[in-house]
């Protein structure tokens, strides 16, 4: 069973930096893109950041500069490294990655549990 587990949230005051991981375990035969989005209460959850197979990235216009994905696909991990961190990016981070657990299966999306990031003013 392929399962994601992020880890790196937590309290940081504005202006700090945190390092968000997310790695992938199971059976993986392949993974395409991997990405990072966040939820804010009572907003929608959005695209922060995605990183494709060939390392091509796309960032959200609000975290362009300040944040920045990059993967290992040895350790089958995908990072996002947030610098000058806003009271706004204050959210539940996701980890999405779209992976096929077997040669000739489909590949398809997997969601990680979530990490908590807050940001103080």
């Amino acid at each position: 069973q392929v399962q994601l587990v992020e880890s790196g949230g937590g309290l940081v005051q504005a202006g700090g930096s945190l390092r968000l991981s997310c790695a992938a375990s199971g059976s993986i035969a392949s993974i395409n893109t991997m990405g990072w989005y966040r939820q804010a209460p009572g907003k929608q959850r959005e695209l922060v950041a995605v990183i494709s197979s060939g390392s091509s990235m796309n960032y959200a216009d609000a975290v362009k500069g300040r944040f920045t994905i990059s993967r290992e696909d040895a350790k089958n991990t995908v990072y996002l490294q947030m610098n000058s961190l806003k009271p706004e990016d204050t959210a539940v981070y996701y980890c999405k990655a779209n992976m096929k657990a077997t040669v000739l299966g489909p590949y398809l999306d997997y969601w990680g549990q979530g990490t908590q990031v807050t940001v103080s003013s």
